[in-house]
């Protein structure tokens, strides 16, 4: 009899791992037990140690793909998934992270009603120390401008598991960029924001466990780390000249009143030591105070346009 011929993936998820072997499978588990069945699942191992590759050989499902080698960081691995996806759908799944049983369907539903969409963010529960919350945006589409003063605000959910784009336009924009370690898809969509508008949507779709080496969750570096975003998208000094000060305040009055005080100075001493930073006190005073307004008047705005954000 003929072979038939492989149809294809219609959507690509991309998982980079290092050294997560057991949380890789299940998030593989995740993506494998999905309702929706035309997919490849990438697993792109940074140069793990821990029996990673031999876990993930034992999987006998065609759809799973093993590419193992030494990317130098995550967002080098990200990349190289994107580069080998054969679907024109790219989603991501980080390796601590699992899908729930509909999300791709959902998903790709989404840009197949709208051909013109090419960023989607969507909602999901985090998980951390047997708490979980749920971080559910409104269901909205964000032209270019809302986009970026979304993400320069902070005031809609986002993670890297949240996302999912057409692939042209991921390579449109360049990727992910590896010269940033954290807040890195954040700095992805604020590239994506000069292109395109996003679309928010309220489902929750994917669960995110906090793991213990997760660099998200490190409180060292937020301020050096922020200085980076900044670096890379320096207009936001110039049009949101109260957003940096503020969210420098804020870190370092948070640590203040958890008790972290030598974290709260080393934080103020990396914002004054920065090229892109370098604010003093009374700056940093003004900043929050100027900054937190503008922010209640962003959620106002959106509120008044697109609802009140799901419960």
């Amino acid at each position: 009899m003929p072979k038939t011929s492989d149809p294809g993936p219609l959507i690509t998820v991309i998982t980079p791992t290092h050294n997560r072997r057991d949380t890789v499978l299940r998030a593989v588990e995740s993506v494998l037990a999905q309702s929706f069945t035309r997919f490849e699942h990438i697993v792109v191992d940074d140069g793990s140690t821990d029996g990673t590759a031999a876990a993930l050989a034992a999987i006998r499902d065609p759809r799973l793909i093993y590419v193992g080698a030494k990317w130098r960081g995550a967002n080098g691995a990200r990349n190289a998934g994107i580069e080998r996806a054969r679907a024109p759908v790219v989603t991501f799944l980080d390796s601590d992270d699992v899908y729930l049983p509909d999300r791709l369907e959902r998903t790709l539903a989404r840009f197949e009603d709208d051909p013109s969409l090419e960023v989607l963010i969507s909602s999901f529960v985090s998980l951390k120390g047997g708490r979980s919350t749920s971080c559910v945006n409104r269901e909205a589409f964000l032209t270019r401008n809302a986009l970026e003063r979304a993400l320069v605000a902070q005031t809609i959910f986002i993670a890297g598991s949240a996302i999912t784009a057409r692939r042209e336009s991921l390579l449109a924009i360049g990727g992910y960029d590896s010269d940033i370690a954290r807040m890195q898809d954040r700095e992805l969509l604020l590239r994506f924001a000069r292109r395109s508008g996003a679309l928010l949507s309220a489902n929750i779709d994917w669960k995110k466990y906090n793991s213990e080496n997760s660099i998200s969750r490190q409180r060292d570096g937020y301020v050096e780390a922020y200085a980076n975003l900044i670096g890379k998208h320096p207009y936001i000094v110039d049009r949101y000249p109260d957003i940096p000060p503020y969210m420098i305040a804020r870190q370092i009055i948070a640590d203040t009143m958890k008790g972290r005080v030598s974290q709260a100075f080393a934080g103020y001493l990396a914002n004054r030591s920065s090229k892109v930073l370098g604010y003093s006190l009374s700056q940093l005073l003004r900043g929050y105070v100027g900054g937190r307004r503008w922010r209640r008047d962003l959620y106002d705005e959106f509120r008044d346009k697109y609802g009140a954000r799901p419960a």
